[in-house]
């Protein structure tokens, strides 16, 4: 069983005692800046990701190219980059979804209360 969060407590209080929307104004900004926190943290969490696969390739095309290896050395370059092009984009993409669905659900909660 899910336990009631301290917000669904203090509403369900309101609601009781005929105080009617007490933090009506005030929810919609939570969720949004929850979710805006929760897309900073894939964010980051997949753009540190990115550059640990960077760097470790980038180590391997450093050795393939003290051993004479250009053309591996390069590939392993690209690839890192290409890793880490792609996974930075991917968390930008998540922050900014979330980043919307909070807005929007704020915007919402802003209209209907």
């Amino acid at each position: 069983m899910k336990h009631p969060t301290t917000t669904t407590l203090i509403a369900g209080l309101a609601l009781l005692l005929g105080t009617g929307t007490v933090l009506a104004g005030d929810f919609g900004d939570r969720v949004e800046h929850r979710l805006d926190r929760r897309g900073d943290r894939i964010e980051q969490r997949l753009d540190q990701r990115g550059d640990r696969i960077d760097r470790r390739l980038d180590r391997r095309s450093d050795r393939a190219e003290a051993a004479g290896r250009d053309g591996l050395a390069a590939r392993l370059d690209r690839k890192g980059d290409r890793i880490d092009n792609r996974l930075s984009l991917r968390g930008d993409r998540i922050d900014t979804r979330l980043d919307h669905r909070g807005q929007r659900f704020d915007r919402r909660w802003d209209r209907r209360h």
